[in-house]
C-alpha cells in the first residue's frame, strides 16, 4: 500500500502550499503568490502522475483482503485534495482577487484547519499497511477508527468556520464589486471542499475497515 500513501502524502504537501499562498495573497505579494502557486501545479501533477501509475499496476488479484474498487475510490478523493487546492489558487490568483481585510484573518485560520483536515487524511491513509498486516482488525483498526474520528471533528468545524466566513462577507459585500463577491464566494467554497474530500477519505477507510 506503499503507493498509496505516497501519493496521500503528496495530496497533502500540496493541500498545505495553500496557506503560504494566501498569506502572499492578503500581503498583495504577487510575485510570492506566483512561486506558491507553481509548487501547488507541481505537486497536483505529481499526484496525478502517481495516481494513473497506481491505476495502472494495483492487483487484480481475488485474494486481496479488500474489494480493489475501494481502494481505487481512496485514491480518487485523496486526489481530489490536490485538485481542489490547485483550483482555488488557479482562480484567486488568475483574477488577482483581494480578500477583504474584514475576513482576511478568519480566511487564513479557515484554510488552516482544511490543511490540518488533509493531514488527518495522511495520517490514517499512513496506517495502511499495518491494516493490511492485521486483516483489517485488532487493536490497528480501533487507531483507525479513532483517526478518522478525529479527522471527522476537523471537517466539521471547517464547516462552520465556512458558515461564519459567509455571514461575516455577506455583512460587507455591499462594498465590494459584485463580480468579486461572487467569486469570493466560490473561493470559500473550493477552499472547504478539501476537508471534505479530506473526510471522504476516512469514510473510504472506514469502508474498507468493514469489510
Amino acid at each position: 500500500m506503499q503507493p498509496l500513501v505516497k501519493h496521500v502524502g503528496v495530496a497533502y504537501r500540496c493541500s498545505r502550499t495553500l496557506y503560504p499562498f494566501f498569506e502572499a495573497v492578503i500581503a498583495g505579494n504577487w510575485k510570492k503568490a506566483g512561486k506558491h502557486r507553481d509548487e501547488i501545479d507541481a505537486l497536483e501533477h505529481e499526484a496525478d502522475d502517481l495516481k494513473k501509475e497506481i491505476r495502472k499496476h494495483l492487483p487484480k488479484s481475488l485474494f486481496m483482503p479488500v474489494p480493489r474498487e475501494d481502494l481505487l475510490e481512496l485514491l480518487l478523493v485523496q486526489d481530489k485534495m490536490a485538485n481542489r487546492t490547485k483550483d482555488v489558487s488557479g482562480l484567486v490568483l488568475g483574477r488577482k482577487m483581494q480578500i477583504p481585510d474584514t475576513i482576511a484573518s478568519d480566511f487564513l485560520v479557515f484554510v488552516q484547519r482544511n490543511v490540518d483536515a488533509a493531514k488527518q487524511a495522511r495520517k490514517s491513509v499512513r496506517e495502511l499497511d499495518e491494516l493490511f498486516t492485521t486483516g483489517f482488525r485488532g487493536a490497528e483498526a480501533v487507531l483507525v477508527e479513532a483517526l478518522v474520528e478525529e479527522l471527522d471533528k476537523i471537517e466539521t468545524e471547517t464547516d462552520g468556520l465556512q458558515a461564519d466566513l459567509r455571514a461575516a462577507l455577506f455583512k460587507v459585500e455591499n462594498d465590494i464589486p459584485p463580480v468579486d463577491v461572487i467569486f469570493l464566494y466560490q473561493v470559500i467554497q473550493l477552499t472547504g471542499e478539501i476537508a471534505d474530500m479530506a473526510e471522504r477519505v476516512g469514510r473510504r477507510l472506514e469502508l474498507l475497515l468493514s469489510h
